[in-house]
């Protein structure tokens, strides 16, 4: 399968903003919470990353046998990586809400 320089490049400043939009949203969700506990919301914040960590590592190591393997194409790739990074980005704010609601 050829792939142009130019798909590449757009999956590559794809997957750079799906990591930017990421990363933004790694500290937002904190600021809702009183000043007392942003430091508290945001260590829980980097746990809930941590414990995902293998989660996302094997989602993109699958996805990428299956770019390999000629099953999905560029467009394919980075629109499933924008959408499971969104999904996982809800659930864990999901479960830092209800670990807040604990505090």
């Amino acid at each position: 399968m050829f792939i142009s320089r130019w798909s590449l490049i757009a999956v590559m400043l794809g997957l750079a903003i799906a990591v930017e939009t990421q990363a933004k949203s790694a500290d937002p969700p904190c600021d809702k919470y009183p000043p007392a506990k942003q430091s508290r919301c945001a260590e829980i914040w980097k746990e809930l990353n941590k414990e995902d960590g293998p989660l996302i590592a094997q989602f993109g190591l699958d996805q990428q046998k299956r770019r390999d393997e000629g099953k999905i194409n560029a467009q394919q790739h980075l629109a499933e990586n924008m959408a499971f990074i969104k999904q996982s980005t809800e659930k864990r704010l999901e479960r830092l809400k209800a670990r807040m609601a604990k505090e």
